[in-house]
């Protein structure tokens, strides 16, 4: 079975769910009803990165063929396409307005991308990484960057200003709470960190699923009331935000790895979940 890498919701209420692997085809579907809507096929290689704009009329994707993709929803063609990166692109991201989109590569640079701009070279070239990028979130102004170098940067792009915390493994996936204050960060150590984003203190440790050599992206759910992540066992491990604890452990994939996991944004408890077995699973009540 061909490896599926990305799944996420699209804006909104959540209504249809984007997802992407090694088959190179990106598939839209409505996740209540398994119907597949859509197909698009431009990549040349593994897609691994999805990211949707705010008003759903258009997403971004990228992947091993060094290319981010922006795509028009509706008619399934390609809207523009940007290259630059020297290695595969692990990342993907719009800006809150979607007037940009940010890349993180395995080059060790991320890129941000003028999409109001017929120039189809990066208006900015973030290089401080070491290692390869793994992930980007971008809040505001900030543009938060992952890396397998185990630090965490978070770049005020309009103060041209970085703060760094170092999280001492090769980091696999960075997010942020709704309010800005704190930061959700995955690491290759096995551990999920919730931290300050001011002071950088460890304000909880998410410990139980296995994550020592794969990507495996985790998110919140229900609001802000767990933290939920894949396990390169097969299981998705349900934790409770303030406590820590384990809340429940779902068992799916065949017990391959579970790439990535996302949680239905509109308030409908569902969420769907990646694997290296081909799948895309939707669990609900």
């Amino acid at each position: 079975m061909l490896a599926m890498h990305c799944v996420s919701y699209s804006s909104g209420i959540g209504q249809y769910i984007l997802t992407g692997g090694s088959d190179r085809k990106i598939t839209l579907t409505n996740p209540t009803t398994a119907t597949p809507l859509q197909s698009y096929t431009s990549h040349g290689y593994e897609v691994l990165s999805l990211s949707i704009s705010p008003d759903n009329s258009t997403f971004a994707s990228a992947g091993g063929d060094k290319l981010v993709f922006h795509w028009d929803v509706a008619t399934a063609k390609t809207l523009r396409r940007f290259e630059g990166h020297f290695s595969r692109i692990n990342a993907v991201t719009h800006n809150d307005d979607a007037s940009v989109l940010i890349s993180g590569s395995y080059d060790a640079t991320v890129r941000l991308w003028d999409l109001k701009s017929q120039s189809r070279k990066a208006v900015q070239v973030l290089e401080d990484a070491k290692d390869s990028v793994t992930s980007v979130y971008v809040k505001g102004c900030e543009v938060l960057v992952g890396s397998v170098d185990g630090r965490v940067r978070n770049y005020d792009v309009r103060m041209g200003r970085c703060f760094v915390d170092l999280i001492g493994w090769p980091v696999t996936s960075v997010g942020v709470t709704a309010d800005g204050n704190a930061l959700l960060v995955g690491a290759l150590d096995g551990g999920i960190r919730l931290m300050d984003k001011v002071n950088g203190g460890m304000l909880q440790c998410y410990r139980g699923h296995v994550n020592g050599d794969f990507r495996i992206r985790s998110c919140f759910g229900e609001g802000e009331k767990y933290v939920i992540t894949g396990s390169e066992d097969g299981w998705i491990w349900v934790y409770d935000l303030l406590e820590g604890k384990v809340v429940e452990r779902l068992k799916g994939h065949e017990g391959k790895v579970v790439t990535c996991v996302a949680y239905n944004p509109g308030g409908k408890k569902q969420m769907v979940s990646s694997g290296t077995d081909g799948t895309v699973v939707v669990w609900g009540e």
